[in-house]
This record gives structure tokens, sequence and C-alpha cells, in this order.
């Protein structure tokens, strides 16, 4: 799983080849550079003989030369960061697009069986991590090997001896650092997966408040806030806790072989060998040699944690997208008749749901689906859209099976009012044009007044011009239904679907909002479910759902005549 993680992080980075390797360029560059820091530094040490013996000239020279150095280290040192920064988001952004453009495509049903928080966490929280750990490890990595190969060249420059004892003892701390690491990449993907349940929990918890309260369960969500805050407080202790345990324990290793480079270059400066200005350039080049192992130590730690989170990322990008097999076309202008032969569908495999349901239903003709909750009514919507598949059987328009159409095509014959409202950011024009995006602001107003919208936008203190927050921001849930059914009526497909439509409208604007409803479904194939029989009585068919299955159908007087389970539902609303 983590080699497959990191081959695919490098097929994503070989786009990038000219900018890495002009990262390596500069990295090359500013390595060199700062190596020469100790080389000047024990020409200055060395012009400095004794008391009153001071090459100031030779001195003045070595000042100059370093400034120089300095500078351009910091000129090369930014531009690769600037570089490396420019890949690292760059890479995370396609990260991004890929994930949530995948989400899009992916089945209702698996958006249905995921928890919308954990999506959030992997796109938002995981790919943040990863570009971290991703930034980290070109910003060190690079130097950091650089940095090795240069020290134990200039090194061997001054003496041979002091630099092989130097590159014997250092695999010490290597083995060291890979020990403690390779077991955090684990301890850090757990760490991933409860940062996901909690984001999950919060974003449930936050957009459900009023719930919340109203059923007073605060303290109940308090302590299951508690419990997945502390398994991740718990997995992050422990990710944190041995992947520190890395960086000391190389440090100390390192620390000792400094000792032992001072020792054995003391006695080669009392016996002659070298100068003390060229054991103090060895002496910080032993430093560096070592400072990048703990570089490199930390930067393996952060991308156990980077290469968890993205292979959380990968896993949501390889989910199997809605498949499509697209070889008919619907008529143009198709009629709207429909039929559906033996449908038969579950959520659940062994959980049958719908069985056997034929319905044939003419160009424009009304449609109402009835019966108790859990009936199959919404499902059977669902299936119309092609949200989800049927198991068995089939369902056409005009002939055409849906399933081997688009199902954006599908989609686009239909126009649906649903009990749920879903309203955008941005101002109330801008989501009625949804429908319609090259409607005229006639055409939008039009579309409101007969819907009964009009008059409550006009109030509004910038009227159509009025900015809404997130689903739909202070708008009462009525409010946000006539936007809803007016952005319907902007853009009149030949197929209708009605779910629950007028549920949080008074009963006053309801009367209204029938009339209107009438006028819309004129002529168009049209699918009504609702609870209040009162708007559906005008129906051509009357379908009466249980367990799946149509139990009665036909107009509302003969249903009524029938006395049946129809019947009943529509006495006890009725009858006193």
């Amino acid at each position: 799983m983590k080699d497959q993680t990191l081959k695919r992080i490098g097929k994503m980075l070989v786009p990038y080849l000219p900018y890495i390797l002009l990262s390596l360029l500069c990295a090359a560059v500013t390595v060199i550079l700062t190596l020469e820091i100790p080389i000047l530094t024990g020409r200055g040490i060395d012009c400095i003989v004794g008391v009153h013996q001071v090459d100031f000239d030779g001195l003045i020279v070595v000042i100059r030369t370093m400034s120089a150095v300095i500078f351009l280290t910091a000129l090369f040192q930014w531009l690769m960061n600037r570089i490396n920064n420019y890949i690292t988001y760059s890479l995370t952004m396609e990260l991004r697009q890929a994930a949530f453009s995948k989400l899009l495509h992916l089945p209702v049903a698996h958006v249905d069986g995921h928890s919308h928080g954990d999506y959030v966490s992997r796109i938002i929280s995981d790919a943040d991590s990863f570009s971290d750990g991703l930034l980290l490890g070109f910003s060190q990595l690079f130097t950091g090997v650089l940095t090795i190969l240069g020290t134990i060249v200039f090194m061997l420059r001054i003496n041979v001896q002091i630099s092989l004892v130097v590159i014997v003892l250092t695999p010490i701390s290597l083995l060291v650092a890979k020990f403690i690491s390779s077991r955090t990449y684990r301890m850090f993907k757990q760490q991933a997966m409860d940062r996901g349940d909690l984001t999950e929990l919060a974003s449930e918890r936050i957009e459900q408040q009023k719930l919340v309260r109203a059923f007073h369960y605060t303290d109940v969500t308090k302590e299951a806030f508690t419990r997945k805050n502390d398994a991740l407080r718990e997995s992050s202790l422990k990710a944190t806790f041995y992947s520190s345990l890395t960086n000391p324990s190389t440090r100390f290793v390192n620390s000792l072989i400094y000792g032992v480079v001072c020792y054995f270059g003391a006695t080669i400066v009392m016996g002659g060998g070298i100068t003390v200005g060229q054991l103090s350039s060895f002496l910080g080049y032993a430093s560096q040699y070592s400072k990048p192992f703990n570089e490199i130590t930390g930067v393996i730690t952060e991308m156990q944690n980077a290469i968890a989170c993205a292979a959380r990322l990968f896993e949501l990008m390889d989910a199997e997208a809605e498949l499509e097999t697209i070889d008919a076309s619907l008529p143009q202008p198709i009629q709207g008749r429909m039929s559906i032969q033996d449908v038969a569908f579950s959520y659940v495999p062994d959980q049958p749901l719908l069985r056997g349901l034929n319905l044939e239903v003419q160009p424009g003709q009304k449609i109402a689906i009835v019966g108790p909750t859990g009936a199959g009514k919404t499902t059977m919507i669902n299936l119309l859209m092609r949200f989800y598949d049927v198991d068995a059987g089939a369902i056409c328009i005009d002939g055409i099976n849906i399933n081997h159409i688009s199902r954006e095509e599908l989609r686009r014959q239909f126009g649906m009012v649903l009990q749920e409202t879903w309203l955008q950011e941005g101002t109330i024009l801008e989501n009625l044009r949804m429908a319609k995006p090259d409607a005229t602001l006639e055409e939008v107003v039009e579309a409101c007044k007969a819907s009964h919208a009009h008059s409550f936008i006009k109030k509004l203190p910038n009227g159509y011009e009025t900015y809404l927050g997130g689903d739909g921001g202070s708008l009462s849930q009525g409010q946000k239904q006539l936007l809803c059914i007016a952005r319907v009526m902007l853009n009149l497909p030949p197929m209708l679907i009605l779910d629950e439509a007028t549920s949080s409208i008074d009963t006053r604007t309801e009367m209204k909002i029938q009339e209107a409803f009438a006028r819309m479904m004129e002529g168009r194939t049209t699918f009504v479910v609702a609870h209040r029989l009162s708007t559906i009585v005008n129906s051509d068919i009357i379908l009466y759902m249980e367990h799946g299955q149509v139990l009665e159908q036909g107009s509302h007087e003969a249903l009524l005549q029938k006395n049946g389970r129809y019947a009943a539902l529509y006495y006890s609303q009725f009858k006193i």
C-alpha cells in the first residue's frame, strides 16, 4: 500500500520534472556556497597568527568573499523555496481537484454510504497534511542529501583519516532513524482516520444544531465528541511521541561522533598534520555533516504522515464512478410517455424494497404517489432520475430504456422541486439563473410572480440582488421553497417531479401555488409525491404503495369507490 502510494506520487510529479531539476540545481549551488563558509572561516583564523601578528589584508579579502558567498547563498535559497512552493501547492491543488471531481461523479449510493464529514476531512485536512509533508521533503531532503555528499568531499580534502572516522560512524544514526520511522506510518494513518471521524461528527452536529437543542441532545453530543476527540488525542500522541524519538536519538549519536572527531583532530593538530584553522573548518563540516541527518529524519517522519494522507485521497479518487452505457438518445422533442416494466430494487441486497413494479404513463399525465413512510415513494423518484439504477426490469421514456442514455441527458428532461431545498451562496438572481443562465431579468421576475415569490423578494433590502448565505441564509423554509419552485418555472422541462414541493408553505400560499403548478404541469408528464391528499385529487393516476409494491392504482374517484387502503388514508385526513 505504502509503496504503491509512493509510486503514484512519483508519477504525478513527472510533469514538474523541469522545476524539480531547477530546484536541485539551486539546492546544489546553495550547498556548495554554504560549504565554502567553513573554508573561509578557517582561512580567516589562520590569518591571525598571534598577538600583533594579524594579516589584515588577507582577512579583509576573506571577509569580502564571505559576504558575497552569504548573499548568493540567500538568493539561491530563496529561489529554491519559491520553486518548491510552486511544485507542492500546484500538486496539492491537482489532488484536491481530482478528488472533488471524482466525488461529483461517484454513485449516489456511494455518497449515501459514507459520512460527509470524512469526505471533507480527506479533501481539506488530508490534502493540507500532504502538502506540508511534501514541501518539507522538497525544502530539506534535497539540500540535506547534497550537504552530506558535499561535506564528505570537503572533509576528504582536509584530512582523509578523520573523514573516514566520521563516514564510518554516521550510519549508526541512520539505522536508529529507520527503525523508528518504519513504525510511525501505521500510527499516522490511524491519526488521519480519527481526524476524519471527528470532522464527520462535528460537521453533522453543527448542521443539525436546532435538532440537537430541541431534543436536549447536547449532553449526548458532548459525550460523543469527547470520545472521538480522546481517540484523536491518543492516536496523535502515539504518532507524535514515536516520531519525536527520531530527532533526539540521532542528535545523541551525532554528538558522540562530533566528540570523537574533536579528539582525533586535536591529536593531529598537535602532531602538526593540520593547522588550527583547518581543524576549525573540519569541525564545521562535521557539524554540517550530521545536521542533515537530523533534518532528514524529521522529513521522513512528516513524509509518513503525508503518505498516509495521500493514500486516503487516492482511495477516494480510485472509488468506482458511475458507469455510463450510452447507445441511444431520447427523441426530440420528447412526448413524455413512460413505461415501468417489472422493476425490482433494493438498497441492501438481502432487503428487497421494490418488487414487480409496473406502470404505463401517457404523455402529459399527472401521476401521484402516496403511501406510508418507507413505502418506496422517494425510491421510485430516485430510480426515475437514475440516482440509483434498477436491479431488474426497465424504465423507458418514449420507448427508450433510460439505462441506455446518459444521466445528463435524462436529468435535463426533468424539473425537480423537493421537500429539501438547496440554495448556494450568492444573490437570489444567481440562484434562480442556475436553471437558465441566459435568462433575462424579466423572465426571472415572471417566474417568481408565477410562484408567488416576487412579493417577498421585493421586500428584501436589495431585491433580486440580495445576497444569500449558505443554504439560503436567513430566509424561512417556505421562502426558500418558493425560490426553488421559481427556479423550475424559469426553465420548464418536458417532465416534472414534485416531492412534497409545498410541505413548508402555508395553506393560503399553497392554494396559489397549486394554481401555478396546474399551469406548469399542463401538457407535461408529472410525478407528485404528497402526504396532503388534497393536493393530488385531480391526478390522472394515483398509486398507493406499501412495502415497495403498488397495492392500488387508479383515479381518485375510482379508488374511493373501491373503498380500499387509499380510501382509508383519504378519509383519515378529511372525515371527522
